[in-house]
């Protein structure tokens, strides 16, 4: 799996996601009500565009295990995404201090939150349907 390495991805600032995963969903709402910049734009996994993203980053696509993000022209997973993509949101730059949690014990709980978040939180029958605001900013092709 593909963790913090440089990419030949051509677009940045793109988070992949669960798009039938409540809780997957909720953080997209999370990032885009915090996003005032509007840098991130955002791809379920599900989308033929997500669908090529998690190839190229070695997650699979029928049975994902995390989010990732790319940023900066690297992709970001598990841990290292949540908190790539929250200290860069505005007001969120302290969590970067997390990033001084061994990367082991982050990705270990969220590792125990992305095996149950369906059994906790739910999923949805069909990727969930953004308003006319975010739909400018998903990657579907």
């Amino acid at each position: 799996m593909m963790t913090n390495t440089a990419t030949d991805w051509p677009d940045d600032d793109v988070i992949l996601y669960d798009g039938v995963c409540v809780f997957c969903s909720r953080w997209v709402r999370f990032v885009i009500a915090r996003d005032t910049a509007k840098r991130f734009r955002f791809t379920p996994i599900q989308s033929p565009y997500g669908v090529r993203l998690a190839q190229a980053f070695g997650i699979d696509p029928e049975e994902p295990d995390t989010n990732a993000v790319v940023h900066g022209g690297r992709a970001h997973l598990k841990s290292d995404a949540a908190l790539t993509v929250l200290s860069n949101l505005e007001g969120w730059g302290w969590t970067r201090a997390l990033f001084t949690v061994p990367k082991p014990l982050r990705d270990a709980l969220y590792g125990v939150v992305a095996r149950n978040r369906y059994h906790i939180f739910g999923k949805y029958d069909s990727c969930f349907v953004p308003d006319a605001e975010l739909r400018r900013r998903v990657l579907e092709q």
